[in-house]
């Protein structure tokens, strides 16, 4: 599911909602191409970490681990950062999904 977010300034942004297949299969590319260099240097660094010390499977555990919640916090901080759902549909997702509350 895609959910539509859009800030005063009137910009949008398309983003998917649940499991991210594209961090489970490219690790921390995905947040690097949107452009949310924080995340993309804790998941490139704890792979690394991890994955140096487990010949490479603590990298993926960390991989599986990021594609069940990476999506959710980078709604999370969009919506920090102003961004609010572009339509009722968008909205009921999110609240379904545990991101916005039902009174907001």
């Amino acid at each position: 599911m895609k959910v539509v977010l859009q800030n005063e300034g009137g910009v949008t942004k398309q983003v998917k909602c649940g499991f991210s297949w594209t961090t489970l299969f490219f690790g921390f590319f995905p947040a690097l191409f949107r452009g949310d260099l924080k995340w993309a240097a804790i998941m490139f660094i704890t792979a690394l970490v991890l994955g140096s010390f487990t010949f490479g499977v603590g990298g993926f555990i960390a991989d599986v681990v990021f594609a069940f919640t990476y999506n959710k916090t980078y709604i999370k901080e969009l919506i920090e950062k102003g961004y609010r759902p572009a339509d009722d549909e968008s909205r009921a997702i999110l609240q379904q999904h545990d991101i916005v509350s039902k009174t907001a």
